[in-house]
């Protein structure tokens, strides 16, 4: 995570419910902000309003407009949007198809036709009112996983500061919440078995298709909660002395994002224990 997207991050902490409209005050002094929200978006820490921003015929929406009249299975409506759509020459903004429609039911009929594949639709931040929000995962990155790297030296103001304070303190149990949280799962967390993370494993890898290659973010994301990291990578520690899972180390990190690199298992030599393999 680079230092803008960082201090983005902070100041949306500081509004109210972790949402704000993208052209708010809090957001002015951004540059490139529409870049930051997609680099964010894509890695699920943030989310935000969307629209359709380009669309473009694709073959079976041609060859639907060669047919006869009676036999096109489309509404009229949708026919004339699809028709003005094919005499673009290559993509085109909703706002530059003619139609006597409202703004809102033209995309409706785009989304439409996009679903039926005689589109292409290019999505998009909206580019005016635009909302932007902090998703679960983002609140349990922040939380839980984010460690600014070595090298990485933002100079954060005392707001920023203080809005990732009170977020902390507020996502995080108290002292005695947490004694309480402990006393009540100790039961529920012991009932873990290696042999049942055993079977979560192969489930995740059938569900997710990974071919018995599994990322540890996928794991990590179904069991914590309820297991704590450093419980999780003992459990995984005992399973491969069981010969039960054979762990490799990260070799593409260019096919992940920082944060699902930051949940390998550290090693002191060589890259980290990223993948989990059923023996």
């Amino acid at each position: 995570m680079d230092t803008n997207e960082l201090k983005f991050l902070l100041k949306l902490l500081g509004c109210e419910n972790y949402r704000s409209t993208l052209s708010g005050n809090a957001f002015k002094s951004f540059k490139g902000k529409n870049t930051i929200c997609q680099n964010l978006g894509d890695r699920d820490i943030i989310d935000y309003s969307r629209e359709i921003a380009t669309v473009k015929i694709l073959p079976p929406g041609q060859a639907l407009l060669e047919l006869d009249a009676a036999e096109i299975p489309i509404e009229q409506k949708e026919l004339k949007i699809l028709e003005n759509v094919g005499k673009a020459s290559g993509k085109i903004a909703p706002s530059k198809i003619k139609s006597s429609l409202k703004a809102a039911q033209k995309e409706e009929i785009l989304k439409s036709l996009g679903d039926r594949g005689l589109i292409e639709t290019e999505i998009k931040i909206k580019k005016t009112k635009a909302e932007i929000w902090l998703t679960e995962r983002g609140i349990e990155f922040l939380r839980d996983d984010y460690n600014p790297k070595k090298g990485t030296n933002p100079t954060l103001s005392l707001d920023l500061l203080n809005n990732y304070l009170r977020f902390l303190r507020k996502t995080l149990p108290s002292k005695s919440e947490q004694a309480s949280i402990t006393t009540e799962s100790t039961v529920e967390i012991t009932n873990i078995t290696d042999e049942e993370i055993l079977q979560i494993i192969l489930k995740l890898d059938k569900d997710l298709g990974t071919e018995n290659y599994l990322p540890i973010f996928h794991l990590r994301q179904k069991l914590q909660p309820p297991l704590s990291r450093d419980e999780l990578d003992k459990a995984l520690y005992r399973l491969q002395a069981d010969d039960k899972i054979d762990l490799g180390t990260l070799q593409e990190a260019s096919a992940y994002t920082p944060e699902q690199i930051d949940t390998g298992i550290v090693q002191n030599a060589g890259g980290p224990l990223f993948y989990i393999s059923v023996e």
